[in-house]
């Protein structure tokens, strides 16, 4: 536990769906990552997405669970809308997408300390877990994970990282094993909680348990989820 905050499993889920946020809250995650990105499309649903998260979050729908939206990135267009419309009691922070470098992060910091001072709330109120998803951004871990205060997590994503890299899934996942152990050191130096990348076969579990057994010898403290039937086995290999 870091910050006390339960890092085993965070669940995501896509922001515009009604059926999967109504799944969300009986799922037993311990995170729920509210999508606003990659599964929110086309750019019409985005703000569709953004309702729905704040409807849920405002009736108390999510108030068993630590909530961080997956906001979208500073280059999107959209990134001021995400936060300004969920900066909001119930929301504890942010999963902030492709983060690159420290600079990333404290221009997410800087953003958040300026609405939260004229919503009249804490400054620090909402915290950060930066998403590393590139080469360059696993060679920056350690300036991402100090970048801010806010920060208390940093988190795998390994599908665009094996794409930026020019790689290839390999049944021992040999190309992940390096980046994995980098982010993992990154985070405990900082003495933030890594969060290993998502299982991508969700219906092989014994898949899942093997990644599972290499999370827990490289130092993770929970890991990416995509779907509810992976938390058990998740959850019994991080408690």
């Amino acid at each position: 536990m870091t910050n006390n905050y339960l890092f085993r499993s965070l669940l995501f889920v896509p922001g515009h769906n009604e059926r999967l946020l109504e799944s969300a809250t009986r799922s037993g995650a311990d995170v729920l990552l509210l999508d606003l990105e990659d599964s929110v499309q086309p750019l019409e649903n985005k703000p569709v997405a953004r309702q729905k998260i704040r409807q849920y979050v405002e009736n108390g729908r999510f108030v068993d669970f630590h909530v961080f939206p997956r906001i979208n990135d500073r280059e999107s267009g959209q990134l001021l809308r995400d936060i300004t419309e969920l900066t909001i009691p119930g929301v504890d922070g942010f999963m902030y997408p492709k983060s690159t470098k420290g600079e990333d992060i404290y221009f997410i910091d800087k953003l958040l300390e300026t609405i939260e001072y004229e919503k009249k709330q804490e400054i620090g109120t909402f915290k950060l877990i930066p998403l590393i998803e590139t080469t360059g951004a696993v060679l920056n871990a350690q300036d991402i994970c100090s970048a801010s205060k806010r920060v208390i997590a940093i988190a795998f994503g390994c599908e665009d990282f094996i794409s930026d890299l020019k790689g290839i899934h390999d049944t021992e996942g040999l190309s992940l094993y390096n980046p994995r152990a980098i982010i993992a050191m990154a985070a405990r130096n900082h003495k933030i909680a890594p969060i290993d990348t998502v299982h991508i076969k969700v219906h092989d579990l014994e898949d899942l348990e093997e990644n599972l057994k290499i999370a827990r010898i490289l130092g993770y403290e929970g890991m990416l989820v995509l779907h509810p039937k992976e938390l058990e086995l998740v959850h019994r290999y991080f408690s």
